[in-house]
C-alpha cells in the first residue's frame, strides 16, 4: 500500500500545487516541497526495506518482492494495477524521490511564470517515474511511460530556453515513436502467451514463462530494446538529449538527466533480459559496440561543446554508455557496477545541471567562451564545481570511479577487447573535464561588466550541493549497502543466462 499512497500523494499534491498559485506564489513551491519530502519518508519507512536494517536479512531472504500490491483493473483483458518493489526499484525510487526535492529547491528563485502549473508538472514527471519503476504489469508499465512524458515536454516548452518549442517536439517525436515498438512488442507478446496457455494477462512474472521461437524473441526484443535505449540514450538515437537538455529549465534538466534516463537502463534489466534471455544472449556484442560508440562518441562531442548545459548533456551520454555496457556484459560484477553508476550518474549529473543553472542565474549566459575567473569571483560554487567535475571524470574514492571500475572489470572477465576500448572513455573523460575547470574557473573572463560581481551561493544552494557530495564520498567509500540491495535482482538476471550458455555449450560438446 505504501506505493499506492506515495502515487496517490504526489498526484493530488500536483493538483493542490497548480491551484494555491492564486492566493500565494511561493505556496506551490513548499506544497511539491512537502509532498516529496513526506513520500521519501513514507518510501523509507513504509516499504520495509531490509536495505535499512540488516544486510544479511536481505541477502538470504526468500522473498523476492519487498512489497507488491495488485488490483484487478481491466478484467477482460487480464489487466492488473500491479505494483511490487525489490532492491532494485527501490534504489531508484528513492533516487527520485530525493533529486525530486532538490528539483524543486533549485527551481526556487528560477521559475517565476505559471509557478503552480510548474510544480504541478514537475510532480505529475515524478509519478511517472516512480510507476515506471514499481509496474510489474507491462500494460501498467507502459501507462507510466507515457504519463512520464507529457508533463515533461510542457516542463521543456513552456519554461524552457530559447529554442525550447524545438527541443521538445524533437523529445517527443523520439520518445513517442520508440514507445510505439515497445507497444506493439508488449501486444505480441500477451497474443504469443495467450495463445500457448489460453489465458489473457500482462503480468510479467507469467510472461517470463512464454516460450518463443528464436525469431519472435529477437523481434520483440529488439521492440523492447530501442525504446529503452532511446530513453538512455544510445548513439545514434541520442540526438533528443542534447537540445532537451540544454532548452529546459534547470530542475527539468535535473530531473531527465538524473533520473529519466535511468528508466531505460531499468526498463533493459527488469524486462528486456528476464523476458528474452536468448535473443538478449544473441545481441549482445552489438549492444557492447553501441555502448563503446556512446562512450567514444559522446566524451568527443563533450570536449567541443561552449554551452555548459550542452557539455554535461554529451558527457551523459559517454557514461550512460558504461551502464549500457555493463548490462549488456553478461556479468554479475558488470551489472552491479552498472546499477551503481546509474546511482552514481543521477546524483553527479543533478548537480552539475544544478551548478549550470545558479551559474546561467547569475551571469546570464552558459558561453563557456565568455565565461571565466569563477575560482575568484564564486569560491564556493568553484569549489564544488571542482568536486562534482572531477567526481564525474571517475575520482577514486568516489561512487563514479567504483562503479565505473566495477563494470570494466566485470566486462573484462567476458569481452577483455571491448573493456580495453571502453577504457580509453575514462582517459577522454579526464580531458574534457579538465578543460571544463581550465575554461571556467582559471579562463579569462569576457562577461559584461554588470554580471562581473556575481553573488556566491547562498545557505539553501550550498547546503543542497553538500549533501549531493557527502551522498558520492560515501556511496564511493562503502559501496556495499547499494550493491547488496540489488544484489537479488542481479542474481535473477544472470542465473538464467548463465544456464542457457552453459547448456548451449554442452549441446556443442554433444555434437562433437
Amino acid at each position: 500500500m505504501t506505493i499506492i499512497t506515495i502515487l496517490l500523494l504526489l498526484s493530488v499534491a500536483s493538483l493542490i500545487a497548480c491551484w494555491v498559485e492564486r492566493f500565494n506564489t511561493d505556496l506551490p513551491r513548499w506544497v511539491a516541497l512537502f509532498a516529496v519530502a513526506i513520500s521519501l519518508l513514507l518510501a523509507v519507512s513504509g516499504l520495509e526495506a531490509p536495505l535499512a536494517f540488516d544486510q544479511q536479512a536481505l541477502i538470504s531472504s526468500s522473498a523476492h518482492w519487498w512489497q507488491s500490491v495488485s488490483y484487478v483493473w481491466i478484467e477482460r483483458f487480464g489487466i492488473e494495477f500491479a505494483l511490487a518493489v525489490d532492491g532494485l526499484s527501490y534504489l531508484l525510487l528513492i533516487l527520485t524521490l530525493v533529486l525530486g526535492i532538490f528539483s524543486v529547491l533549485c527551481s526556487w528563485t528560477e521559475v517565476q511564470y505559471r509557478v503552480g502549473l510548474f510544480h504541478c508538472n514537475l510532480l505529475l514527471t515524478l509519478v511517472g517515474v516512480v510507476g515506471v519503476f514499481c509496474a510489474v504489469d507491462l500494460f501498467v508499465f507502459f501507462f507510466f511511460w507515457e504519463v512520464m512524458l507529457i508533463p515533461m515536454v510542457l516542463l521543456i516548452s513552456i519554461w524552457g530556453h530559447e529554442k525550447r518549442a524545438y527541443a521538445a517536439i524533437k523529445f517527443f517525436i523520439f520518445t513517442q515513436a520508440s514507445s510505439l515498438l515497445m507497444l506493439i512488442s508488449i501486444v505480441a507478446l500477451v497474443l504469443l502467451h495467450h495463445q500457448q496457455t489460453g489465458q489473457m494477462t500482462f503480468n510479467y512474472e507469467s510472461l517470463l514463462n512464454t516460450q518463443l521461437s528464436d525469431t519472435q524473441g529477437y523481434w520483440l526484443m529488439l521492440g523492447f530494446f530501442i525504446a529503452f535505449t532511446v530513453k538512455i540514450p544510445v548513439v545514434p538515437v541520442h540526438s533528443w538529449l542534447p537540445d532537451a537538455h540544454t532548452q529546459a529549465p534547470t530542475a527539468g534538466s535535473v530531473i531527465l538527466a538524473a533520473v529519466l534516463l535511468k528508466t531505460g537502463a531499468y526498463g533493459l534489466i527488469r524486462f528486456t533480459l528476464p523476458l528474452f534471455a536468448q535473443a538478449s544472449i544473441e545481441f549482445a556484442p552489438v549492444a557492447m559496440v553501441l555502448a563503446i560508440a556512446g562512450i567514444l562518441y559522446g566524451a568527443k562531442l563533450a570536449f567541443a561543446q561552449s554551452d555548459m548545459k550542452r557539455f554535461i548533456a554529451y558527457s551523459s551520454i559517454s557514461h550512460m554508455g558504461f551502464v549500457l555496457l555493463g548490462i549488456y556484459a553478461m556479468n554479475a560484477v558488470a551489472l552491479a557496477g552498472a546499477v551503481l553508476q546509474m546511482i552514481a550518474h543521477g546524483i553527479s549529473t543533478a548537480a552539475l545541471f544544478m551548478l549550470a543553472g545558479m551559474v546561467a542565474q547569475r551571469l546570464h549566459t552558459r558561453d563557456l567562451q565568455v565565461i571565466g575567473g569563477l575560482a575568484s569571483a564564486m569560491p564556493k560554487l568553484a569549489a564544488f564545481g571542482l568536486f562534482f567535475i572531477v567526481a564525474s571524470l571517475g575520482l577514486p574514492g568516489l561512487a563514479n570511479f567504483a562503479a565505473e571500475f566495477l563494470v570494466l572489470l566485470g566486462s573484462f572477465s567476458t569481452q577483455p577487447v571491448y573493456a580495453v576500448i571502453a577504457a580509453l572513455g575514462l582517459i577522454a573523460g579526464a580531458v574534457y573535464c579538465l578543460a571544463l575547470l581550465q575554461r571556467l574557473y582559471w579562463g579569462k573572463q569576457k562577461i559584461p561588466t554588470a554580471y562581473r560581481a556575481p553573488k556566491d551561493l547562498t545557505l539553501r544552494e550550498s547546503a543542497s550541493l553538500l549533501i549531493l557530495a557527502l551522498a558520492l564520498v560515501y556511496f564511493g567509500l562503502r559501496p556495499q549497502p547499494l550493491l547488496d540491495a540489488a544484489q537479488r535482482t542481479i542474481d535473477g538476471v544472470i542465473e538464467p543466462m548463465l544456464a542457457y550458455k552453459q547448456s548451449q555449450i554442452l549441446l556443442v560438446k554433444e555434437s562433437q
